[in-house]
């Protein structure tokens, strides 16, 4: 029989089952990263940066939990069973503290107020999400986001989804319509001769035919971790964000369904897919050119710059979200976790730490929502086009991509050892240039980063650079071909 769980309990004593049913509690919402950058060592120094999260963040690819990995790792410090109580307390997750100390939970509430709408539930219990608490550090309260300032539609209400496309140019689709252009929503891979064109963490993407053209209809899912409120969120933050916010180097959106089991967003269809399936030939698609890869991040770079002017925070910039076009001109996507603020220069705080980790800013892993944030993940974009590799990798060394920085600054490699091989026409003072990008993008302190404008005039210049070097490359094989072409008539 296992004895009984108490204060003095060291942390790494917990059975495998408790822990499991604490990961229950905690890994819905990436709740383990509140924790992760609560935990302090005896010093009062944060015990994880961003490497050690963002790490614990691979181990859900290899279907294990982060909340448990943490935990395991932080008893190697003989943490115990009080501590983890109060870390818990002090994030709100009162349900797992039930769990190990009923008592010390009930103390807790009776000297502070009650926290029960904040607590994050287990998967087959879980409600509402905690909902973003924003403050504005040393300044007055910031005013409401425009998600929280304008009525967004719900696709619970059919009446208020009427409303949104009254007042906006998207086309409100049926449900039935939808699954008759998508052959019933057939989730079988284009290439097997289906209609599946791709799937993240809000939903599943089908390809259809509406009026003489392809679109992409995105049907929103309630996936492992996602809460029907997350995806309510989700769409309407979405057509919100679109309808403000149009730009060629932005997907269109061009409508929406909200009558059926799931909500539909419909865009415009891009051929050739993402940046990240592109850069990894998936498909056996051709390797893209270093003078088309200066093109993306040129465009890229102004998207960006139009959603920071209109005082927008993309927050989860990544090869994945960059779509391109037949021509390869590309297109930033996914707008859910998109911020808007009438104070856009003041940082703003939130509880709920979201985004990709391998792409995340360290102090966006503590809930900080900045725009200097999305340079941040542009940098880490930059060394995906220069080498081809993806953004983190269990199997390769060093494992998250943005390392290869290090090594770099430590003179254990250079940017030529990691280029792409899949490229031909790629040049060392354009590369160089690039990166050094990259290196300024992915400053450890935001206020060393530059902004976008910045990054965008800079990227005009490597694009003209790889172009001018191209132009001097044809010219040459011109005077070349020509050359040998006279010496062979004189020989004769």
């Amino acid at each position: 029989m296992s004895k009984p769980v108490t204060t003095s309990t060291y942390v790494r004593c917990i059975s495998y089952g408790l822990m499991r049913r604490l990961a229950d509690f905690i890994d819905p919402q990436e709740g383990w990263k509140k924790l992760a950058v609560d935990i302090t060592d005896p010093s009062g120094e944060s015990r994880y940066n961003q490497m050690h999260i963002r790490r614990f963040e691979a181990f859900v690819q290899m279907g294990k939990s982060p909340t448990c990995e943490l935990l395991y790792d932080w008893g190697t410090t003989n943490c115990t069973v009080g501590d983890l109580v109060d870390l818990l307390i002090r994030n709100q997750f009162l349900a797992p503290a039930r769990l190990l100390l009923p008592e010390a939970v009930r103390m807790a509430q009776e000297v502070t107020l009650p926290l029960s709408s904040q607590e994050t539930l287990p998967i087959h219990e879980k409600q509402l999400p905690i909902q973003e608490k924003e403050v504005a550090s040393g300044k007055p309260a910031l005013a409401q986001s425009t998600e929280k300032q304008h009525s967004a539609p719900s696709y619970l209400s059919q009446e208020s989804s009427s409303l949104q496309s009254s007042s906006t140019d998207f086309h409100n689709f049926s449900f039935h319509d939808l699954e008759s252009i998508t052959n019933n929503f057939d989730a079988r891979p284009e290439s097997d001769g289906g209609n599946k064109l791709g799937e993240g963490g809000f939903g599943v993407v089908f390809k259809g035919y509406i009026n003489g053209r392809n679109v992409a209809v995105k049907k929103l899912v309630a996936m492992v971790n996602v809460s029907v409120q997350d995806l309510k969120q989700q769409f309407d933050q979405e057509i919100e964000m679109m309808a403000k916010c149009q730009h060629e180097n932005l997907v269109e959106l061009l409508g929406f369904s909200s009558d059926g089991a799931q909500p539909c967003l419909v865009y415009e269809y891009m051929p050739n897919g993402s940046l990240l399936d592109r850069l990894a030939c998936l498909g056996d698609t051709p390797p893209i050119s270093w003078s088309i890869r200066c093109k993306i991040v040129q465009g890229t770079a102004n998207g960006i710059n139009f959603l920071h002017e209109n005082n927008h925070i993309h927050r989860d910039i990544k090869s994945a979200n960059i779509l391109l076009t037949d021509t390869y001109t590309p297109k930033i996507s996914d707008f859910g976790l998109a911020r808007a603020s009438v104070t856009f220069t003041q940082t703003i705080m939130t509880e709920r730490i979201v985004g990709t980790a391998a792409y995340m800013a360290p102090e966006a892993l503590r809930g900080e929502i900045t725009p200097k944030s999305d340079i941040f993940s542009f940098g880490v974009v930059l060394l995906e086009i220069i080498t081809g590799l993806p953004p983190v990798d269990e199997n390769r060394e060093p494992q998250l991509l943005l390392s290869i920085k290090d090594e770099i600054e430590d003179e254990e490699a250079t940017i030529e050892d990691y280029v792409d091989g899949k490229m031909s026409d790629w040049d060392a003072p354009s590369v160089h240039k690039m990166y050094s990008i990259a290196e300024r993008c992915l400053n450890e302190k935001k206020s060393r980063r530059p902004d976008i404008k910045m990054v965008c005039s800079l990227s005009d210049r490597i694009f003209t650079l790889s172009a001018c070097v191209c132009g001097y490359n044809i010219s040459y094989l011109y005077f070349y071909l020509f050359s040998c072409r006279s010496n062979s008539i004189y020989r004769r």
